[in-house]
């Protein structure tokens, strides 16, 4: 088959779903809306800022001074705590409540250093948070998920310019989740090995989607990517969650995420959106099945004025993308590894 000018399906192996490729559209002329490219910032306090060290939040609270990284329980979370547990239903109405903790991370006192721009060992101070607080909140009565996410620049709906991040965990096990655990079991329970173990063996084989790979770490370009320059960065040995990595996993861990950072601010120039986060184990009980990953999904397509809108076909149907995810690995790789406004 010719992926590159046929429209086709692919299936994704960890959602059991089908993504529309259809890499001919590249070549349809745009008239539609175009944002305006931000420039890298390089403001390093902003008096202004909810998230700055020493500055007041919206909620009234003082952050400390901190020189590293820097969290806190949301001052507007989602999630409320210790909610009474109620349950409605009426004929085919249902509704439960919903109970957890949601926090904020600061990844560095920096108002403009992002994951891209900072050193790899202040990276790897944030995944040594992310850890902490995957192992400390799962252990909590009544929390059974904790989900570790990023949501980088305001196209993305992300509410403070400071660089954070966010975790949500929560009783229930969300959809997204589900779907994965059920197609990494399938396949655990029938071949007694990880479903990305399997996928990482022929994606290496190919060597087409490969980005980039240290001892510990391959970032790559899913198969099934949905958004234009998806990528995806997956431990080569199968951890349940990133509470089980070592010292060294996490300098190597540190080291994929600022090398794949890098390049999507290298790719249009500018502080590349995106959302990003860390599918693993739920909390609940233990999980031999899962694999866990972290994806970014980044919503910009020709430039860093055109994006990926998720609407008509999409919103209805399935999920569309145009160029393959064969040539968005070759362009990603082919982008230089020293940060533009460095050079």
């Amino acid at each position: 088959m010719d992926f590159n000018s046929k429209s086709h399906r692919r299936y994704n192996i960890l959602t059991g779903e089908w993504i529309l490729v259809s890499p001919h559209r590249t070549k349809r002329p745009w008239q539609g809306k175009k944002d305006v490219a931000k420039p890298v910032e390089k403001v390093t306090y902003d008096p202004n800022c909810y998230l700055c060290p020493g500055n007041t939040r919206a909620g009234g609270a003082e952050n400390p001074n901190y020189q590293n990284t820097f969290s806190f329980q949301n001052d507007f979370a989602a999630l409320l705590e210790q909610q009474e547990t109620e349950k409605f239903s009426n004929g085919l109405l249902q509704a439960e409540s919903e109970e957890g903790i949601c926090k904020v991370v600061c990844f560095s006192p920096n108002h403009s250093l992002t994951l891209s721009l900072m050193e790899f060992t202040a990276i790897k101070r944030v995944i040594d948070l992310w850890q902490t607080s995957y192992l400390e909140l799962g252990k909590k009565e009544g929390i059974n998920h904790v989900q570790i996410f990023e949501n980088k620049g305001d196209i993305m709906g992300c509410s403070n310019p400071h660089p954070h991040g966010q975790i949500w965990a929560q009783k229930s096990i969300p959809e997204m989740v589900l779907k994965k655990q059920e197609q990494q079991l399938t396949y655990f329970k029938k071949h007694n090995k990880s479903l990305l173990s399997a996928y990482l063996e022929q994606e290496i084989a190919l060597n087409e989607r490969i980005l980039f790979k240290n001892n510990h770490f391959v970032a790559l370009v899913p198969y099934w990517a949905v958004w234009p320059y998806e990528t995806m960065i997956v431990p080569l040995k199968q951890y349940k969650h990133i509470g089980e990595l070592n010292e060294e996993e996490k300098e190597a861990f540190a080291s994929i995420i600022k090398e794949l950072t890098t390049a999507y601010d290298n790719l249009f120039e500018i502080s590349f959106p995106y959302s990003a986060g860390i599918h693993q184990s739920p909390t609940d009980t233990e999980h031999p099945e899962w694999h866990f990953h972290m994806s970014f999904y980044p919503p910009l397509l020709r430039s860093a004025e055109v994006k990926k809108f998720m609407v008509g076909y999409e919103m209805f149907a399935n999920p569309q993308r145009d160029i393959t995810a064969e040539q968005a690995a070759n362009t990603l790789k082919e982008l230089p590894k020293i940060h533009y406004s460095l050079v």
